[in-house]
């Protein structure tokens, strides 16, 4: 399995006058997410600074599945559109100290 981080961007179904847990579909979108964190598939997630972009770090075995599950998330190309998905290599990771 390889680590990717996703950019996403705010899509043209986003309401910039609602809050982010009232846009439409936001019940389904969040399951769907929640789904994926309790499977492993997202490690981290969540908006940046603005809130016009969210950022995932996501563990898949490559690009096209990382690409084929999120297009499973009913906010996919509406609430949120894809902008770019990178391979990370981890060299540094305080999550785990060594015993």
């Amino acid at each position: 399995m390889t680590y990717f981080v996703v950019l996403r961007r705010l899509g043209p179904q986003w309401d910039p006058k609602v809050a982010m847990e009232h846009q439409s579909q936001w019940d389904a979108h969040a399951s769907f997410m929640d789904g994926l964190v309790d499977r492993g598939v997202v490690i981290l997630g969540g908006p940046l600074g603005d809130g016009q972009r969210v950022v995932l770090v996501i563990e898949a075995a490559s690009e096209d599945s990382v690409r084929a599950t999120l297009g499973l998330d009913p906010w996919s190309e509406s609430h949120l559109v894809l902008e770019s998905i990178d391979d990370w290599t981890i060299r540094l990771d305080g999550r785990h100290p060594a015993s």
